[in-house]
């Protein structure tokens, strides 16, 4: 790891964690608005336009509006748990930010202080990530339960259940990248990838990272545990106010986190798009990575808005079953594959552009597993069943067809 890790003074960490704390913040408000526009703009509709410059300011009158609302408790909650589960589900997603690094090494302006533009890194970042984002899962259940209300408290359960089952693929989609890599440590993974972004030779993880990512901040079409036609509004059923905006806060941080972690571990981190770097000898130094990491973190808040404005909500039984019987299987013999692969490799049994044309194959053939439709047996009719025509102490004639006449 650099050596500038552990060494700041307590004045650049704590700015650091001022910033980091703003521009999620900030980020979140852009991603509502940009998140109602494009749907906007698939729906034809205007979207909003009203507050500021092109609706610019919606979030912030909205943020407003539930900051004045009347807050509620219902009677039944357990007070203590209702009120911490907000907080619980919220505080995870900013501290996973820690180890995100968004560019190289800097000069503070006005000073001589040279920092990263990372709060801090560790051996096991990635691990640290994995295991903070997934005590926010703590705060749904807590706040199903919590609320004293039927629905909100299937809400939580099932949250339960779809984010361990998908963090668990995410994990497993990790694995290939760390084989690359040789580390855990995000800032190492972002220097591995100056060559070629790992989203190229590890497509299948790729696909694997996405799909599970959706899967785990409940977006749609995985958004099971908010469904208004089956849980009315799911955990935070009987939230409102600022308690109902923590929930809403941590759903947008969390997007932006896994955002964030696809672009790191996928897409070359801060570093600048393919053919720039080579025009631009500048392009990886100073501030401007960050616009580069950002830019990169947004094409995946457009996957986010994209699939919800196109694809339906999928049936629980079906959701927990693609997870379980599709995505972990395949992203296990996907580690078996590559583990296999590297082998060879490291032997020098397996060269640059075979290594390329493998991991090719292997990615289409994980993909054609997708359109391999199940088979089922069709099921047997079932037998009508004989009408009662004395049930219930009404002796009523059976239905019988019309009597024909005879054409004359």
């Amino acid at each position: 790891m650099n050596p500038l890790f552990g060494h700041d003074p307590f004045w650049v960490v704590l700015l650091k964690s001022v910033l980091i704390f703003i521009v999620l913040v900030v980020y979140t408000l852009f991603n509502i608005w940009f998140e109602r526009r494009v749907v906007a703009k698939m729906q034809h509709r205007i979207g909003p336009n009203v507050h500021g410059p092109f609706g610019l300011l919606q979030s912030l009158a909205d943020g407003v509006k539930l900051a004045f609302k009347e807050d509620l408790v219902v009677k039944a909650a357990d007070k203590v748990v209702y009120v911490l589960a907000p907080i619980l589900a919220t505080i995870p997603a900013f501290l996973a930010w820690a180890v995100i690094p968004f560019g190289p090494e800097v000069t503070i302006p006005f000073t001589d202080q040279k920092t990263m533009l990372q709060l801090t890194d560790l051996p096991v970042a990635v691990l640290y990530i994995l295991a903070v984002t997934s005590i926010g899962v703590y705060g749904i259940v807590l706040a199903g339960w919590s609320s004293g209300s039927i629905y909100a408290l299937l809400g939580g359960l099932r949250s339960s259940a779809q984010m361990i089952s998908y963090e668990v693929a995410m994990g497993l989609s990790l694995v290939s990248v760390f084989m690359y890599a040789g580390s855990m440590s995000t800032s190492e993974i972002v220097s591995a990838q100056h060559s070629m972004w790992y989203f190229v030779p590890l497509f299948p993880s790729f696909v694997i990272y996405v799909i599970a990512m959706i899967g785990e901040t409940n977006r749609a079409p995985f958004d099971l545990p908010e469904a208004e036609g089956e849980l009315v509004g799911g955990f935070h059923t009987e939230y409102s106010s600022l308690k109902f905006a923590l929930f809403f806060l941590a759903e947008y941080v969390n997007m932006v986190t896994v955002s964030a972690l696809a672009t790191t571990m996928f897409l070359g981190g801060w570093r600048a798009p393919f053919g720039i770097s080579h025009v631009w000898e500048g392009a990886n130094e100073g501030y401007w990575p960050l616009l580069w990491f950002f830019g990169k973190t947004l094409f995946f808040i457009f996957i986010f808005v994209w699939l919800r404005g196109t694809l339906p909500r999928m049936r629980y039984d079906q959701f927990m079953s693609f997870g379980w019987k599709i995505l972990i299987p395949v992203a296990l013999a996907w580690i078996v594959a590559v583990a296999f692969i590297r082998k060879l490799k490291s032997e020098d049994m397996l060269g640059g552009p075979t290594l390329l044309i493998v991991a090719g194959v292997a990615g289409v053939l994980v993909l054609l597993t997708f359109l391999i439709p199940e088979k089922k047996e069709p099921e047997p009719e079932p037998e009508p069943d004989e009408v009662d025509a004395f049930a219930g102490g009404y002796p009523v004639p059976p239905i019988t067809e019309p009597p024909t006449r005879n054409a004359r």
